[in-house]
């Protein structure tokens, strides 16, 4: 088990820029995740980590010794790949030995080791099958014992869910939980579905534009984004977005007064929120439907969403914006008539003219 620290790390592919002064500690035994949308940067940093991609400028340090000028077999990590990678003409056994006999393990310890593997993904009854024999869990499971057996120090994911589908999506991401619960060891793990960053993560790395947005536990970067960024990539539905015409002092804090005349009173200091291109950001959550005249902010019902303990209702604002709020329950708001929604100012973001987030007091 080791850490890792990342230095100063700059990609370019030829003329292209991918990464750009990248700097990063993950500390040993941490689960870390690099979220982020296509292009990122999150992949080819998890590759120079594993030293399939080499790097332009900077440095790479795994358990206190540097390694971005070592191979890979000689950086003590394993990787498990989007695609199984298993051959598919050796049994499940085979497929896990495989490496440990290349580099001349002794058999008894390679036994040992499958058996170990084995017991911890509940799997010793599969040792024997080939991978045709196998559902697609079972074999990401096989790749993931395969990377088990060689003891590494850091284990590194390359959306290792990709391929199942949603139920078995479920299941292996609990079972991944589980695994890193067990071994205790350092696991870094890349996705663009934040479900699997916000339910796997001790802490996510938010990746975007060549460069990381945000670090820092699930709780937080929900409920205190960093950027613009973040707030919008986060969150399902994401968090709404209202221009703001101008902000008053209310007792120290900031009132956000919407282009519709809408006053919204926050907890967020009013210094350092002063200034114009102000955006109000609001989680859906925190707005709750009530009758037309007793909310803090009000439009017109343009769709709802029931999904059973929650029902999403669609608003368009006087001003011709649109914001998702929330009613309990299996809501009987229908589209067309007017609304109004109770806005919980403790748990509002206001976002600058460089969408830097500024966040209630705690």
């Amino acid at each position: 088990m080791a850490g890792i620290n990342i230095k100063s790390v700059t990609k370019h592919f030829g003329a292209v820029q991918v990464l750009n002064d990248i700097d990063l500690t993950i500390e040993r035994g941490e689960f870390v995740v690099f979220l982020g949308g296509s292009g990122c940067g999150k992949s080819t940093l998890l590759r120079m980590i594993a030293g399939l991609e080499s790097i332009t400028r900077g440095e790479i340090w795994i358990g206190g010794r540097r390694v971005d000028q070592l191979p890979p077999g000689e950086r003590g990590v394993s990787m498990v790949f989007q695609s199984y990678a298993l051959y598919p003409h050796m049994t499940v056994r085979d497929n896990m030995s495989f490496g440990l006999r290349n580099i001349k393990t002794p058999k008894a310890e390679i036994d040992k080791r499958i058996e170990a593997a084995a017991k911890i993904l509940e799997m010793p009854h599969l040792l024997d099958r080939k991978p045709s024999a196998l559902s697609g869990g079972q074999r990401q499971r096989v790749a993931i014992g395969r990377a088990i057996v060689r003891e590494p120090d850091v284990f590194l994911f390359d959306e290792p869910l990709s391929n199942l589908d949603a139920g078995l999506r479920t299941r292996t991401r609990v079972e991944l939980a589980q695994l890193h619960e067990r071994l205790g060891a350092t696991m870094v793990f890349v996705t663009h579905d934040q479900v699997e960053a916000m339910t796997l993560a001790d802490r996510i790395v938010l990746m975007n534009n060549k460069k990381i947005e945000q670090v820092a536990t699930p709780v937080e970067i929900y409920t205190r984004p960093a950027t613009r960024y973040v707030a919008q990539f986060v969150g399902s539905p994401g968090m709404n977005f209202v221009a703001v015409a101008n902000v008053e002092e209310t007792g120290g804090f900031a009132t956000a007064v919407l282009p519709d005349g809408s006053r919204i009173k926050t907890s967020i200091p009013l210094n350092g929120v002063a200034g114009s291109e102000l955006t109000l950001g609001i989680r859906p959550e925190y707005l709750v439907a009530t009758a037309p005249e007793q909310g803090d902010i009000s439009g017109t019902v343009e769709t709802v969403e029931r999904l059973g303990d929650r029902s999403l209702v669609h608003v368009r604002l006087k001003d011709g914006s649109k914001i998702i709020g929330t009613d309990p329950g299996m809501s009987t708001i229908s589209a067309g008539t007017p609304i109004a929604f109770v806005v919980d100012g403790r748990k509002l973001t206001i976002f600058d003219q460089n969408d830097v987030a500024h966040h209630a007091v705690n």
